[in-house]
């Protein structure tokens, strides 16, 4: 029954990891700045190779604490829900400072 009860978790946390490479994207090439210090420093690599890099270490660290905290789930989906919402307000900001302009 437990299990059951993590793959909605799981579910949501790819779908939020998805949403956040694509706002990440849309925010990038209006101009906005990545925040993330680890994210900002592998985009040396390239944009894309980063996000997908950190997607990978966010997959494997999630599969890894499951295994023991399998609620951590729901914490890191709170999270990176904020991270996604955040994303979104500075494409609504940067959009906005387009129109201006």
């Amino acid at each position: 029954m437990q299990l059951l009860m993590q793959r909605p978790s799981l579910s949501v946390f790819v779908f939020l990891q998805v949403l956040d490479v694509l706002t990440t994207l849309i925010g990038l090439h209006l101009g906005a700045g990545e925040a993330s210090l680890f994210i900002s420093r592998l985009m040396r690599v390239g944009l894309v190779p980063a996000l997908m890099i950190s997607k990978i270490l966010a997959v494997i660290l999630v599969v890894i604490a499951m295994r023991r905290y399998p609620r951590i789930v729901v914490m890191v989906n709170f999270w990176f829900a904020a991270v996604v919402t955040w994303n979104l307000a500075l494409i609504c900001a940067q959009g906005w400072r387009h129109l201006q302009s």
